[in-house]
């Protein structure tokens, strides 16, 4: 007998709620082992892929591409015993032309909620062997069951002919998709076996029918509307909010909005900053890591609050505290195509410069890659921000909910200076602290920004040290 175990999405991080099915890695019927990759999901924090717990049979996907799933709800149903037999096949041709056969594992919404609930019941079996218990009724036509008998499993929406489009066979993702672009799916032919309409044929029509939906720039790659709603005249596009970019609106405004914020800028000759830069990429020590100002400014920054270390705090509303933190965990605003993320390298304040170079590197490609971890998302204590790369002076950035301060660095470029009382053209940056105004002064977070434009300005200072 089929052995059926359904897989719960799982809390991969601290606390998380629910996660979006980005890619599914198996389909039904595909055989899996444990700990293969069956789906990739995207929290709030972090792309994740799901190991299967089970070997076996994919018997069934529970949820489709996109959505949302609440963590604790089933995802996906394995047969850990395929080679067993039903207890109670199903008749013979009882659902030969309806989309049960062709729609194994999936179905519409509807029926995933009702599947959802019949998990809970152990002994219920496949669905092919609980169908011909719930079919005979007194004298249905048999391709047609009465709606309030069918059940979800059998997909009963071709019986109401006041919504044809339900008849139309096509699996959840092609739904979507349809939907999504404003295709009719009662109005295609599918050429899928058995008739079900595929996304090709979901394209295809998109293309005869709308050559051109988006008014601006035509042609162009726009990954940024991926899953989105096209309007009718193509003048706008409706993008769900979801995961990294939601997460970062709602985590600037808490910010934003309980944390009084205050900036400080200063600008500061780093022309030997852009020395020691050159001079560490040309050393043998340095040549597998990627030195730049940003790893100078990271250092300069742990260094001043090391000479400051009050600055390295947090405040605790709950209980009305001040939670002095004695190591630093620093944040690394990173731009991905998800949105902004801000992982942390751990105990930083006990890495030589090579090492943080190192750890720089890693953080940034796992989070460009959508590779983070949820564990490197959380605990931080400080952030740096560089802003110079995107040509951008200055900013006043806000702070990463449950931090005291973050570090912005602006472009790096020449200009006229006074050196040693003569106007040079030096290599200069504008640096701004923004601190929580609860736990930090004006003068404490003067005295830090002025400690990291000190070392920026002549590294040997402290990073011989450090």
């Amino acid at each position: 007998m089929p052995a059926y175990q359904s897989f719960n999405l799982p809390d991969v991080g601290e606390g998380l709620t629910e996660a979006d099915i980005v890619e599914w890695k198996v389909a039904a019927g595909d055989t899996v082992t444990v700990n293969q990759t069956i789906v990739e999901i995207e929290t709030a924090k972090s792309l994740v892929e799901l190991p299967s717990p089970y070997g076996g049979v994919v018997h069934e996907l529970l949820v489709e591409s996109g959505a949302t799933v609440d963590v604790g709800s089933p995802i996906i149903v394995i047969d850990t015993d395929p080679t067993g037999q039903p207890a109670e096949p199903a008749a013979p041709g009882d659902d030969a032309e309806t989309s049960g056969d062709v729609l194994v594992g999936y179905g519409t919404k509807a029926a995933s909620q009702t599947r959802r609930a019949r998990r809970h019941a152990p002994s219920a079996a496949a669905p092919q062997a609980t169908e011909p218990a719930t079919r005979p009724a007194p004298e249905p036509v048999a391709t047609q069951p009465a709606p309030e008998l069918a059940p979800p499993r059998a997909e009963p929406e071709p019986a109401r002919p006041a919504a044809p489009s339900t008849a139309v066979l096509a699996k959840p993702p092609v739904r979507k998709l349809a939907k999504d672009l404003g295709v009719d799916l009662s109005r295609l032919k599918g050429t899928g076996p058995g008739g079900i309409v595929t996304r090709e044929d979901v394209n295809a029509a998109v293309e005869n029918e709308q050559p051109q939906r988006l008014a601006v720039y035509p042609g162009d790659e726009r990954p940024w509307l991926d899953g989105g709603t096209v309007a009718a005249d193509g003048r706008t596009t409706r993008v769900p909010v979801r995961s990294v970019r939601r997460r970062t609106a709602e985590a600037m405004v808490a910010s934003a909005f309980s944390a009084p914020h205050v900036t400080v800028i200063t600008a500061t000759d780093v022309t030997k900053t852009m020395k020691l830069v050159k001079t560490l990429r040309e050393e043998r020590d340095f040549a597998d890591v990627k030195v730049t100002p940003t790893l100078i400014a990271a250092k300069a920054l742990i260094l001043a609050i090391r000479r400051h270390p009050e600055i390295s705090a947090s405040w605790d509303d709950e209980t009305q505290e001040i939670v002095y933190k004695h190591y630093i965990n620093l944040g690394i605003a990173a731009a991905t195509p998800r949105g902004l993320v801000v992982p942390n390298i751990k105990d930083a304040h006990r890495l030589g410069l090579h090492d943080l170079a190192l750890a720089l590197s890693e953080l940034t490609t796992a989070a460009r890659a959508g590779k983070t971890t949820p564990a490197a998302m959380t605990g931080g204590t400080v952030t740096i921000t560089n802003i110079g790369t995107f040509g951008i002076d200055t900013g006043t950035p806000i702070l990463n909910p449950g931090e005291s301060a973050i570090l912005a660095v602006g472009a790096i470029t020449k200009r006229p200076w006074v050196h040693k009382g003569k106007v040079k053209p030096r290599w200069v940056t504008r640096l701004a602290l923004s601190f929580d105004h609860r736990l930090v002064d004006g003068e404490l977070g003067s005295r830090v920004l002025q400690d990291v434009a000190a070392t920026m300005n002549d590294p040997a200072r402290g990073l011989v040290w450090g």
